[in-house]
């Protein structure tokens, strides 16, 4: 899934709910059919696209890439919020490891004081080969954060480490969809380690069968439009 990426990248997977529910605009623009691949559904590795009609500041134009989602519920952490604080300050031995800008992310508003770390792998490399590392969707890991980063410098492309999560208890999230606060893709292993100054909700939305790229430059404020 990365690097290279004609090979790793999926088709391009979109879901939404019933255009006839619901209410508002929902990001929903005219003559723009949300149901472009009804047969997508949550799983580990799905992004949730912010719906140009959330507008509530923590999640706006967010993407929150899936990490877990059962019966249980859902969770994820937000991919484009970078906070002010450098890897360094808080975890050193990372650094080095840590994808370019090496700040940490706000995950979501669930446990900030906590941190949580995904990685990207080498192809070639066996997740099973290191305990430290558990899988998540293809060649994104979850990476233990006791553990030593030195030897796993060797099959990581890089780290992203996040403050807090997001999350959702059951049917939370369907709620959600079924209200049109998320749009669903299949998230690559590129969009967890965006360099500084890329617009993750921009990129994804483009890359999405037509008509979606049409959303990535629909205003976020309407009074703009």
């Amino acid at each position: 899934m990365a690097g290279g990426d004609d090979a790793d990248d999926p088709t391009p997977e979109f879901r939404s709910g019933d255009p006839s529910a619901g209410s508002g605009d929902s990001g929903r623009m005219p003559g723009v059919p949300w149901d472009a691949d009804p047969t997508h559904r949550v799983r580990p590795g799905t992004a949730l696209i912010a719906s140009t009609d959330l507008i509530e500041p923590t999640f706006a134009r967010t993407v929150i890439y899936v990490i877990e989602h059962n019966e249980a519920g859902s969770l994820g952490v937000v991919l484009n919020r970078m906070s002010q604080t450098a890897v360094h300050n808080l975890l050193p031995q990372w650094t080095d490891i840590a994808a370019s800008p090496r700040a940490l992310y706000i995950g979501g508003p669930v446990k900030q004081d906590a941190a949580l770390c995904l990685g990207v792998m080498k192809h070639g490399y066996d997740v099973d080969d290191h305990p430290a590392l558990r899988p998540v969707d293809g060649r994104v890991v979850l990476v233990d954060l006791d553990a030593d980063p030195e030897p796993l410098s060797e099959v990581l492309e890089g780290v992203r480490i996040f403050a807090g999560y997001s999350g959702w208890g059951i049917g939370q999230l369907d709620d959600e969809l079924d209200q049109f606060s998320w749009m669903l893709a299949s998230a690559l292993p590129r969009d967890l380690l965006a360099p500084p100054g890329a617009d993750v909700w921009f990129d994804i939305l483009r890359r999405q069968p037509w008509p979606m790229p049409l959303l990535a430059t629909h205003p976020i404020d309407l009074s703009l439009n």
